[in-house]
């Protein structure tokens, strides 16, 4: 059965975050809030919760996992950046945007897709106050069940929907439905893989 944190949007309380990041450390798989949806977390060395996620995800190991970070510096630390896509990160993080780059050799296979990961740092406080607490990424993924056609946004229907197989639902209010845009930055120029709620503005490409 699936704890439930009520904790504030804006102002996230300490106690309730350090809880939630005990769980993850813990090998918990939780829901949380990012500055685009909800989105289910998990720490990033559990192999076990890893494969929880995806089970609820509907999702095999040709999928990519997001790699969540505190700022675009953690970034450079599991991921290749060259001084220009560093750059364009700094320009738009913390942000709605997952960034695919190439991966660093020591980073996990099961972590990576044909020697890339996703990356991305997250608006919202909560999330962020929970990535600072822990003081290490957070593998993540959208909260956007099987079979469904956009990310569950009410907390208490994620709890309705997921209580037996999450360790943790964290109440911030509602959220947006519409997952980040995701860009890949592995080849000359910027790819848009998703067009989703950040903005294509930063980086004079057009969604294909």
């Amino acid at each position: 059965m699936a704890q439930f944190f009520a904790i504030h949007p804006t102002h996230p309380q300490a106690r309730l975050v350090r809880r939630a990041a005990d769980m993850v450390r813990a090998g918990g798989l939780i829901a949380y809030p990012t500055d685009s949806c909800y989105a289910l977390g998990c720490h990033r060395g559990d192999a076990k919760a890893t494969g929880r996620l995806r089970r609820i995800r509907g999702i095999d190991e040709r999928h990519h996992l997001t790699l969540m970070c505190r700022d675009v510096s953690e970034i450079a630390r599991y991921a290749m950046v060259d001084d220009a896509q560093f750059r364009l990160l700094k320009s738009v993080a913390p942000g709605s945007y997952t960034f695919i780059l190439r991966a660093r050799r020591e980073l996990p296979r099961r972590l990576t897709k044909k020697k890339t990961i996703g990356v991305r740092v997250p608006g919202h406080p909560v999330a962020h106050a929970l990535l600072v607490e822990l003081g290490e990424p957070m593998i993540s993924a959208t909260l956007l069940l099987p079979g469904v056609a956009a990310p569950l946004s009410d907390p208490r229907e994620i709890r309705a929907a997921l209580e037996h197989r999450l360790d943790l639902v964290i109440d911030a209010g509602l959220c947006g439905v519409e997952a980040s845009t995701v860009i890949d930055l592995t080849g000359d120029t910027p790819l848009v893989l998703r067009k989703g709620s950040g903005s294509l503005a930063p980086f004079a490409v057009e969604a294909v």
